[in-house]
């Protein structure tokens, strides 16, 4: 009998119920099939239950399997993995919940986070896609308990078409000396997140303004009243559905732009990458989500979450000529479609929207507070595009690449739902993502700029992994 380590994961914020369920099936599968499992029983989602956990790694040598029963940030991985003398296989789910609802679960952007952590801790990682009592997947499983792992699939390698250089040149210079404001710190777990000031600073000339929590959180409290109104008005006239949500979160919410904008503008900032939660919906009151959109249909590129190479990537690509953008979890999967939903939590531009005028303002997805987009992204051939850490070249960056069309579908998941149709087969794509260590946010793009991004990452010391 094949000895397993399964270690459950979780995040309160999300089904937890449908999370345990799944991870039940997914132990009684692994003992059906023969093999002896230990490990937690319940969900692993606090600190001491990560402690806990460790102490299964006290016996003999086995297959670690992590079920990614929902989302986590990492802080369980890198705990849990860093530094083990084997690939981690990680198990994620396919999402259950109706069409239009939340992500119940966000199992397979959990696993690429983790993929991303702890191949960048120097480890390895195996993906499995599916849900318990799917052939394929028992297969699979049955395979793994054998010794066969998933292969990672590998990452390409094929030379494609360059851009001119003497454009991107002059689109480069033009980046040099441009700003980024950043709010608060990375959020805990999330290591996309965390960046390289002065690689930042050697490659692309852009520095970055650092604002606290408590500093933004100071000057929302400081917007006057005629200047919140004003913001307001503009918002509601722009966005009429704000009508229907609570009054004094979107009040608040105004107030949240002002400031935010009112800082971007007295710092001559380019971008801005904001920690959004928890200090956001826990201790003021507001999810910023709408604010970083209307600063995006203003024209300042905003990412969520504080990533700054996510908010340095959009940069870059409007620089190129891309326009507006947006900063996207890969949350789902059809293989057989080949198609991967790209989506977050309603942070879109209204530019962006499938119909700009049905571009519904509703409460956040987990929070259930304003305020927050809700509304399908815009149809059309798009690409996705990252910059992240080189894992094989520490102190360089690589350049993730790839391209599709959106296509016309209900929002599947409440915030902003893309549904890619990929020019490349998906499901190795997606797989390349987790075991190649690619963060689990990436730009999508509605043009396409890719030849003027190689040739950028050309004349920067960047490796291109094209898909």
């Amino acid at each position: 009998m094949t000895d397993v380590i399964m270690i459950p994961t979780a995040r309160p914020t999300f089904a937890v119920d449908v999370a345990r369920e799944r991870a039940a099936a997914a132990r009684e599968l692994l003992v059906s099939l023969g093999a002896t499992v230990r490990g937690p029983e319940d969900l692993v989602m606090a600190p001491e239950q990560v402690a806990e956990a460790k102490k299964f790694f006290d016996g003999p040598p086995g297959l670690v399997i992590n079920v990614c029963a929902s989302f986590s940030d990492a802080t369980p991985a890198l705990e849990l993995y860093a530094g083990l003398d084997r690939p981690v296989l990680l198990w994620a789910f396919r999402e259950p919940g109706p069409v239009g609802d939340r992500l119940w679960l966000n199992s397979l952007c959990g696993a690429n986070l983790f993929g991303h952590a702890i191949v960048r801790a120097g480890g390895q990682v195996r993906l499995l896609y599916g849900d318990p009592g799917e052939p394929e997947l028992e297969r699979a499983l049955i395979a793994a308990l054998a010794g066969r792992l998933p292969e990672a699939p590998p990452q390409p390698d094929v030379r494609q078409p360059r851009g001119d250089e003497d454009i991107v040149r002059t689109a480069l210079a033009g980046l040099s000396g441009r700003r980024i404001g950043l709010v608060g710190d990375a959020p805990p777990g999330f290591t996309p997140s965390e960046y390289d000031a002065a690689l930042v600073s050697r490659l692309f000339g852009v520095e970055t303004e650092q604002l606290t929590i408590e500093d933004l959180f100071d000057r929302i409290g400081n917007v006057g009243d005629a200047e919140r109104s004003a913001e307001l008005e503009a918002a509601t006239a722009q966005r009429p559905t704000l009508d229907g949500l609570d009054p004094a979160q979107v009040t608040l919410h105004a107030a949240v732009t002002s400031a935010l904008r009112g800082w971007s503008a007295a710092e001559l900032l380019s971008g801005v990458a904001v920690r959004c939660w928890p200090e956001f919906p826990t201790r003021l009151g507001v999810c910023p989500c709408s604010s970083l959109s209307r600063l995006a249909d203003e024209g300042t590129p905003t990412a969520c979450e504080r990533d700054v190479y996510g908010a340095l990537t959009m940069l870059l690509a409007e620089s190129l000529g891309a326009g507006a953008t947006y900063l996207v979890d890969t949350v789902d999967l059809d293989a057989t479609a080949n198609v991967v939903r790209l989506w977050h939590c309603g942070s879109a531009a209204t530019a962006l929207a499938a119909d700009p005028a049905a571009a519904t303002q509703s409460v956040h997805c987990n929070r259930k507070i304003g305020v927050a987009g809700d509304f399908p992204l815009r149809t059309g051939p798009v690409i996705m595009t990252r910059l992240t850490e080189d894992p094989a070249r520490p102190g360089a960056l690589r350049l993730l690449l790839a391209s599709g069309e959106s296509l016309p579908a209900p929002n599947r998941f409440q915030g902003n739902t893309a549904d890619v149709r990929l020019d490349t087969p998906a499901e190795p794509f997606v797989g390349g993502l987790v075991t190649g260590g690619f963060p689990h946010h990436t730009v999508l793009a509605w043009t396409d700029v890719r030849p003027a991004l190689r040739t950028a990452a050309d004349l920067l010391g960047i490796t291109v992994d094209d898909w």
